[in-house]
């Protein structure tokens, strides 16, 4: 059993457990208050309250907030009857500090049901006699800055631009000597794909870091509290006093405090590299940390919580415009797919096989997924386009691929690291990435990279990241120079991008592939077992009938969407019952028989347990080569994720109109920041609602209801602190 080390214990070997959420203690440029409800009473408190409050923490526990005067205790009780305060909410006011009125900002939230925890800090430079410097910026200039800055993300068509963007516009606006967006790969290493810095620094674009840098813990805070500020270093970390929460006699948990001390081993990190400040906000993508926008400074640095609203609020305007970004990018593919799509089926009603348009043009087959090769294996032959391995290589390849494979997928950057009986491919096809085209067969399409000699640059040597045993100077990697690796037998890793392109250049062909065998079992009776075992296990529900009208299959698909036993194969006009309008059903059919016209449409399908359906539906006619139709054939598909895409579409259309309705029923009329920033909402919901045709488009139409709705909040926070 894995025990997780307590904050602070934790070394190099274990600290991917340290349990940095019940740090016990805060950065001292602020002060913490734990409070019980109703009365307000103070239980636990930093120890620095005599520094920045004038009162001992001795002197302050079972105390109400009243002691402190000024307008603390009425502005809680405010904040806390507006919601449910699970997540930080903005706090600004006055207390009595040594007979003289001095001005507090901050955030307050609720733990545990019915403690508040108050987090301040003095509106001013630190404490008498610090060296710390405070960013801050005039209304109007802050808002003008933010209003350009959604401008330029909105602008930015690829992620290299966006990056770029926000690098200088982020340092323009909080002045930290450097800025950086650090993005993860799969595997959950660091890569700075875009920097801005002060000239006279080593730049570290480029440059790689292991995953380990940050913990699964750590990542994981990152995704609920979004936006971090590391004040100086070198600082003492003040206690609380108590350690634990009275009475529950647990340890506070401060995941949204955001003067939660840091982890030892984080501030030796920081240390080795020679920064004394850092601010660090989240992005999000799909619920996920996609990466961070990380800045720098090196000399102690804190930040005004207008500004640290406003850097949070285009935080989540740029993960906004990442979604829109990486779904646009699937829309271009989408429709190169569906070309392809056409050309297959036109292929197979005058050539007889979908597979010889398949690599007619090696271009539309390789270059989407950025292949060297590729290959179709399909009813036991092999088709190639590009460089591949021989035959007996590629036979062997597929097996052992189809032996890994996990939900039809198959993915690997080096196949002479993973197998080394198969490191002959190298040259050809170290990378593979393969989708499996039936359920029944080792059916695959493949693609292949050939291998890519790699130098990556790692931010210090990542294999060396402990200089001695001694458990008192125990420390991350001390030298963070450029130290480079040659990589070799590996191709480019394919990226979560280009794997669900390939699953979906993968489904649409299944669903080709669905197509054609269904012509085929009209057409050729003596491929009927063959083709009717592929078309059983499809997950397309389909429907098969002949000139007569006698339904000759139905899969299990089908009778799985009715939610029906299999029973008697019905006639087209019996399975017109099985929709809540069977006489619309049947007109259908009267129109395929007699106009000879193929229909798309969507229907209710009464389902076994009562249910009704919606399923949208597609009726072909086959001819005959005289002229007669052979048959027909119908394929289900289950519109309940569409719909609820266009739900979640039109709820967003409704957030975004309620939103700048309940502006304009404000104290002001909805400026151009906010206009900027619905803009760049309704931008992401097109690309990604147009383009994007998945089970997931819902959920992320969802995400960007949400993200608005924090983005409307954060602007409402900016302007209390900026008020």
């Amino acid at each position: 059993m894995l025990i997780s080390p307590a904050f602070g214990k934790a070394d190099l070997s274990n600290c991917e457990r340290e349990q940095i959420q019940f740090a016990g203690s805060v950065q001292p440029h602020g002060v913490l208050l734990v409070l019980r409800e109703p009365a307000l009473e103070i239980v636990q408190v930093s120890a620095n309250s005599l520094l920045l409050l004038g009162v001992d923490a001795s002197g302050l526990l079972g105390k109400s907030v009243q002691v402190f005067g000024g307008n603390l205790a009425t502005n809680i009780g405010q904040a806390a009857a507006l919601t449910d305060m699970a997540e930080p909410a903005p706090l600004v006011c006055q207390l009595h500090v040594r007979d003289r009125l001095v001005q507090f900002e901050g955030t307050i939230h609720r733990v545990a049901g019915t403690a508040l925890i108050v987090e301040i800090e003095p509106i001013a430079n630190g404490p008498e006699g610090s060296e710390t410097e405070t960013v801050s910026m005039p209304s109007p200039q802050l808002l003008d800055h933010m209003n350009l800055s959604i401008q330029r993300f909105s602008d930015a068509s690829t992620i290299g631009t966006l990056c770029d963007a926000v690098v200088r516009r982020f340092r323009d606006m909080v002045g930290y000597d450097r800025v950086m967006v650090y993005k993860f790969d799969p595997d959950g290493h660091g890569k700075i794909i875009s920097e801005a810095r002060n000239p006279r620094l080593d730049p570290l674009l480029g440059h790689h870091y292991p995953a380990t840098d940050i913990p699964q813990i750590a990542r994981q805070l990152y995704i609920r509290n979004r936006l971090r500020v590391l004040v100086d270093v070198n600082y003492v970390a003040s206690p609380l006093e108590p350690r634990q929460m009275p009475v529950a006699g647990e340890e506070l948990d401060m995941s949204m405090c955001h003067l939660r001390s840091m982890s030892p081993l984080h501030l030796q990190y920081l240390k080795n590299m020679g920064v004394t400040a850092t601010l660090v906000l989240s992005l999000i993508r799909e619920g996920r940390l996609w990466g961070l926008i990380a800045c720098h400074h090196y000399s102690p640095r804190n930040i005004r919580f207008a500004v640290r609203s406003a850097a949070d609020l285009l935080a989540e305007v740029i993960s906004t415009r990442i979604a829109a970004i990486e779904n646009y990018a699937y829309a271009q593919v989408a429709i190169q797919v569906r070309r392809l799509e056409q050309r297959l089926i036109e292929a197979t009603s005058t050539e007889g096989d979908w597979r010889l348009a398949l690599f007619r043009n090696p271009h539309t087959l390789l270059q989407p997924l950025g292949a060297t090769g590729a290959a179709l294996f399909y009813d036991g032959e092999i088709q190639t386009s590009g460089e591949v391995p021989s035959t007996p290589e590629l036979r062997a390849l597929m097996q052992w691929a189809h032996s890994q494979a996990t939900d039809g997928l198959f993915s690997c950057a080096s196949v002479a690291g993973a197998n080394a009986e198969l490191k002959s491919l190298t040259p050809t096809a170290s990378g593979v990435l393969a989708v499996q085209l039936s359920a029944s067969r080792a059916d695959y399409l493949v693609w292949f990279r050939k291998e890519q000699l790699l130098t990556v640059t790692w931010a210090g040597d990542p294999s060396k990241p402990v200089v001695n045993d001694n458990p008192l100077e125990l420390s991350p990697r001390r030298s963070f120079a450029a130290w480079s690796e040659i990589v070799q037998e590996t191709a480019l890793a394919w990226t979560s991008s280009e794997i669900a392109l390939a699953k979906a250049f993968g489904a649409s062909l299944t669903d080709i592939i669905l197509q054609v065998n269904a012509v085929r079992l009209l057409i050729a009776e003596h491929q009927l077992s063959q083709t009717r075992l592929t078309v059983a296990n499809s997950h397309e529900p389909v429907v098969i009938a002949d000139a007569r009208r006698r339904v000759l299959f139905a899969n299990d698909a089908f009778f799985q969407l009715a939610r029906r036993p299999r029973s008697e194969q019905p006639t087209l006009d019996e399975m017109a019952l099985l929709f809540s309008s069977p006489a619309q059903v049947r007109e259908i059919l009267n129109g395929l028989a007699e106009e000879r016209q193929a229909w798309r449409g969507s229907l209710e399908l009464e389902r076994g347990d009562g249910g009704l359906l919606p399923v949208a539906v597609r009726a072909e006619v086959v001819p005959a080569r005289d002229g007669s139709v052979l048959g027909f054939f119908l394929i289900f598909d289950d519109l309940t994720n569409a719909q609820r895409a266009a739900a979640a579409h039109l709820r967003l259309e409704q957030s975004l109109s309620e939103v700048h309705g309940g502006l304009e029923k404000g104290k002001s009329a909805p400026d151009e920041l906010m206009n900027a920033v619905l803009a760049n909402a309704s931008l992401a919901a097109m690309d990604i609602a147009d383009g994007n045709t998945t089970p997931f488009v819902a959920t992320q139409l969802e995400e960007i209801d949400r993200s608005t709705q924090r983005a409307r909040a954060l602007y409402g926070r900016v302007r209390i602190f900026s008020g």
